[in-house]
């Protein structure tokens, strides 16, 4: 064989090896990201993946709440029983795989990257913490989507939402367009607003968070769950190779590990920051804007054919406690009343045995 035939034989046989070792060490996917998490809350460095839609149980599992189905995920250890964290942050960053962020606990990759959201991990925390002050607070500045649940609407409740509000929000004294390296990034362009409108979001709700100390303090979890598109915007309009796409991702990937520095620091060093980057989910995801003062709704909505409310998994368990404890009752007066039926008066009762005592006295 001449050395021409074997040099091309030897590129050929490289070209696979290559490209395992890519998949192996350099090329990331949708990513889950661990920035915070305190010492009793265990997650396990890894290549495990995790299903999109088992975040929410992810979630629910490392605030201390029970799930429907069970978590098999090596990925997140059993902690304390008597001990949870005091917020779960949640923050979901579109247009991209994955970011350069410097410090994290555990990073997993993302399969099944399709739509998600924290209402039922919400609705938990209303339900059981209803007389506390908890802070359920899922916001998504580029869909101008506020939801609020709780007492502690009335601290978020100035947060600018809306994108009109939030361009007001950067013009004013204390914006981060005077501390950010703007670099190729332009305070015209509707898709670089966007993208530092969602900046000045997540530093004015740490601005918040210290003026108002005691919703770290009190004994109720708190909940945030934020998603960010602006990176999907400059992606779509300049383009992933564009120094506009490359200092957005800079610009957002030191923003974040400051923003989960600075929560896990205001609640004591006992709070979960996840940072999940996905380039696009696989199909779209719709939900109904709510208000930020509407409570929710016990009853079953509007249903046209009169169906039953939907199934609560804890049914089952206050079924079997409400069924056995009538039992028990009903026995007891059963065993009470067979007793005082049979009861001899002058024999088993203390009052006519006194009264015969006295009559024979007498």
């Amino acid at each position: 064989m001449s050395l021409t035939n074997w040099r091309r034989m030897e590129a050929v046989l490289s070209v696979p090896f290559v490209l395992c070792l890519l998949a192996s060490t350099g090329v990331h996917g949708d990513s889950l990201t661990v920035l915070q998490a305190p010492e009793f809350v265990s997650f396990q460095k890894g290549d495990w993946p995790v299903s999109g839609e088992k975040i929410p149980d992810l979630v629910a599992l490392t605030m201390g709440f029970s799930v429907q189905e069970d978590l098999s995920w090596p990925g997140l250890q059993a902690g304390l029983l008597f001990q949870r964290p005091r917020a779960n942050v949640l923050v979901v960053v579109r247009g991209v795989d994955s970011l350069a962020l410097p410090q994290s606990v555990a990073s997993y990759p993302l399969e099944n990257p399709v739509p998600f959201t924290l209402d039922s991990v919400a609705e938990t925390v209303h339900s059981l913490f209803a007389e506390d002050t908890p802070v359920v607070l899922q916001l998504a500045p580029s869909e101008e989507r506020l939801y609020m649940l709780g007492k502690a609407n009335a601290v978020f409740e100035d947060l600018p939402v809306t994108l009109q509000q939030i361009r007001a929000r950067l013009s004013q004294d204390g914006s981060v367009l005077a501390s950010l390296p703007l670099n190729s990034l332009s305070r015209n362009a509707e898709a670089d607003l966007l993208f530092l409108s969602e900046v000045q979001v997540l530093h004015d709700i740490t601005a918040l968070l210290q003026r108002h100390r005691h919703l770290a303090k009190d004994h109720s979890p708190d909940l945030y769950s934020l998603e960010l598109s602006g990176l999907e915007e400059l992606s779509r309009l300049y383009g992933q190779d564009s120094p506009q796409y490359r200092d957005a991702t800079a610009i957002l990937a030191s923003v974040l590990q400051k923003f989960g520095e600075d929560v896990y620091g205001l609640y004591g060093n006992s709070a979960v920051v996840e940072v999940v980057t996905v380039k696009t989910f696989e199909a779209p995801l719709t939900r109904k804007s709510r208000s930020i003062l509407q409570s929710p709704q016990i009853s079953n909505p509007g249903s046209p054919y009169n169906l039953a409310y939907k199934y609560n998994f804890h049914y089952a368990v206050v079924f079997n406690i409400v069924l056995w404890l009538m039992i028990a009752l009903a026995l007891a007066v059963i065993a009470i009343a067979y007793n005082l039926w049979n009861m001899d008066p002058g024999y088993d009762s203390i009052i006519y045995r006194m009264t015969n005592q006295k009559i024979r006295m007498d």
